[in-house]
C-alpha cells in the first residue's frame, strides 16, 4: 500500500511539473530551459514559490536570490542565479498572459514542493520495512537496486519461489525477447509489449544505476558495440541481471562484482 501510494506521488509530481513546464515555456522559453530541467531542486522551488517568474525574480534582485537559494544549494547558487537573470535579458517581449502565469506558477511551486516533500517521508518509511525484511540485505547487495526500485521488486517477486526458472521471471516482467515472424520471413527479436510494467522498469532503472559496477558497464559497453541503442542496452543488461538476482534469491546468497573480461 505504502509503496503504491509512492508511485501515485510520483505520478502527481510529474503532471505538476509539466504543468509547471507548459507555463513557463509558455511566458518565457529561455528561463525554461535553466529552471526546466531543475525543478525537483528545493533552491528552484522555493525561488518560484517566493517571487514567481519573470518579473518577480528580476524585481528580487541578485543578490536576495542567492541568498535564498545558498542554503538549500550552496555550491550552486550563484551560478544559478546567473543563468537564471542571463535567461531574463534573453527575451525583452511580455508575452500574452504573463500576469496570470506569475500568479499560478507560484502555487504550482508550492504543491510541487509539498508532493516531494512528501514522497522523501513515504521514502524512509519504505526504507525501514525494506531493511526489515529478511530478503532485503542479499536484495540491496546487488548493484543499483536501492530503496524503491529494491521494494517494488520485493514485492512482486518476493523469494522468487513462485517462478519455476529466471526465463519465467524475465517474462512476467516484460524483459523477455520475442521473435516477430510473418508467413514469409523472421523480423528479428523485439523486447516484449506485455508484463509487468512496474516490475520492468524498476529492474530498468537498477540496470541504469549499475554502470558503475565493471560486470555491468562491461555487458552495456558490450551490446552498445553491437549496434544497440541506449534504451535497448539497458533492456538487455536488465534481462541479464534477471537471471542473477534470481539465482541469488534462491540459493540465498549476496550479489559477487566479478571483474570485467576485457574485449
Amino acid at each position: 500500500m505504502i509503496v503504491g501510494f509512492d508511485d501515485d506521488l510520483a505520478g502527481e509530481a510529474t503532471r505538476i511539473s509539466n504543468r509547471l513546464r507548459g507555463l513557463l515555456t509558455q511566458i518565457h522559453p529561455s528561463l525554461d530551459r535553466v529552471l526546466g530541467p531543475r525543478l525537483d531542486h528545493p533552491a528552484v522551488l522555493t525561488m518560484l514559490e517566493r517571487f514567481g517568474p519573470p518579473a518577480g525574480l528580476r524585481k528580487a534582485g541578485r543578490r536576495r536570490l542567492i541568498s535564498l537559494a545558498r542554503p538549500k544549494a550552496p555550491r550552486m547558487a550563484e551560478r544559478l542565479v546567473g543563468d537564471i537573470f542571463t535567461a531574463l535579458d534573453e527575451q525583452s517581449v511580455v508575452v500574452p498572459g504573463t500576469d496570470a502565469a506569475a500568479l499560478i506558477v507560484p502555487s504550482l511551486a508550492g504543491s510541487l514542493r509539498a508532493v516531494l516533500d512528501q514522497r522523501k517521508v513515504i521514502e524512509k518509511r519504505i526504507e525501514d520495512l525494506l531493511e526489515a525484511h529478511r530478503l532485503s540485505k542479499g536484495l540491496i547487495s546487488m548493484p543499483g537496486i536501492e530503496v524503491r526500485n529494491g521494494a517494488r521488486i520485493l514485492i512482486d517477486v518476493g523469494d522468487g519461489s513462485t517462478f519455476p526458472r529466471a526465463a519465467h521471471l524475465a517474462a512476467y516482467a516484460g524483459l523477455a525477447t520475442v521473435t516477430r515472424s510473418s508467413d514469409s520471413s523472421i523480423r528479428g527479436e523485439h523486447p516484449a509489449r506485455r508484463g509487468n510494467k512496474q516490475l520492468k522498469r524498476a529492474f530498468s532503472l537498477a540496470a541504469f544505476a549499475s554502470l558503475a559496477d565493471p560486470a555491468s558497464r562491461a555487458h552495456y559497453d558490450k551490446k552498445i558495440a553491437q549496434g544497440q541503442h541506449h534504451t535497448q542496452a539497458i533492456l538487455c543488461l536488465a534481462r541479464r541481471r534477471v537471471d542473477v538476482l534470481f539465482a541469488m534469491l534462491r540459493d540465498g546468497t549476496f550479489y559477487e562484482s566479478r571483474p570485467a573480461i576485457p574485449a
